[in-house]
């Protein structure tokens, strides 16, 4: 068995995530109370309580990081270590911290100011996404490439075989739209989301991240780490501007999980909350084994399954 970890984006946060855990495990807690201080405000109230902050960017971000790692963790102190990792946008910060690229003190700071920049260059309404379904990747290009004469829009997440998400500015993401509607593509869906992330719309972000990752001192991944924007393993002297580049560009999760099972990975594990990117390796590869962890049931039966390998 050749075993991977991928962390959780964006998105996947609920209030109670990560509670379980918490509340059964020191070294869950030890997470906690460390990003806590390092944030100077009460991560669990934002993650376990009700509130109108988990969902603003600027606190989504280090809360996923922290349950994620958190979780990361716990697998570790079980005896549980991935041969390679990666993670959905924001978690690429906690796959790149698991690896020892910078630390968890460092990687939070990070993507505290990375949600704030990223709310800032994109406020709600500046933007709009929309998941394509079902159509060719050049199909879908062709059509945004076209649309872009009217507006802005792009590729901006290569999920699943079955999932592209384009965005950009309203009228070039309708236009697009039009126009795959015109060639046959019958399922699209507006996303809910707060920005068009991951399209040019963001550059301010990328350009105030950018002052941002030249004040960490970046080491060499101890652990092969598969990045979104080439879908390549990162180096430590590339890691600042493929950071800075992610803000930007599109994600390229299927070739992400391609090239990890090209480099030998049968077995994945979701770490963190939500099942979406179980969901996605799925879709992309039915043959290898996925389990995922955010909770104590799903705790427990990743570590038998990943026994019974």
């Amino acid at each position: 068995m050749s075993l991977a970890f991928v962390y959780s984006g964006q998105g996947a946060q609920y209030f109670g995530m990560g509670k379980e855990l918490f509340d059964n495990y020191e070294v869950v807690r030890t997470v906690f109370k460390e990003a806590s201080r390092i944030l100077e405000y009460n991560i669990e109230e934002l993650c376990f309580e009700e509130n109108e902050k988990l969902n603003l960017t600027e606190y989504t971000q280090p809360a996923i990081l922290t349950v994620s790692y958190a979780i990361d963790q716990l697998l570790t102190s079980e005896g549980i270590q991935p041969a390679l990792v990666a993670g959905l946008s924001l978690g690429e910060y906690t796959a790149l911290v698991k690896a020892n690229a910078f630390s968890f003190n460092e990687g939070l700071k990070l993507v505290m100011k990375r949600g704030k920049y990223m709310s800032e260059a994109a406020p709600p309404g500046t933007g709009k996404m929309v998941a394509v379904m079902n159509a060719e990747r050049a199909v879908i290009e062709a059509a945004c490439k076209e649309a872009a004469k009217t507006a802005y829009v792009a590729p901006a997440n290569y999920n699943m075989p079955s999932q592209i998400v384009i965005g950009g500015e309203i009228e070039g993401v309708d236009k697009a739209v039009e126009l795959l509607e015109a060639q046959g593509v019958r399922r699209m869906i507006s996303l809910q989301v707060s920005g068009p992330f991951h399209t040019a719309l963001l550059h301010p972000a990328a350009i105030q991240l950018r002052d941002e990752l030249k004040k960490i001192t970046f080491q060499e991944p101890t652990i092969p780490v598969i990045g979104n924007t080439m879908a390549e393993m990162m180096k430590k002297d590339e890691i600042p501007t493929l950071l800075e580049k992610q803000v930007e560009s599109a994600v390229k999760w299927e070739d992400s999980i391609q090239k990890m099972i090209a480099m030998g990975v049968d077995t994945f594990v979701e770490v963190g909350p939500g099942k979406t990117l179980s969901k996605f390796i799925k879709k992309i590869d039915k043959s290898v084994s996925v389990y995922n962890v955010e909770d104590l049931s799903s705790l427990e039966k990743t570590i038998a399954g990943l026994k019974a390998n």
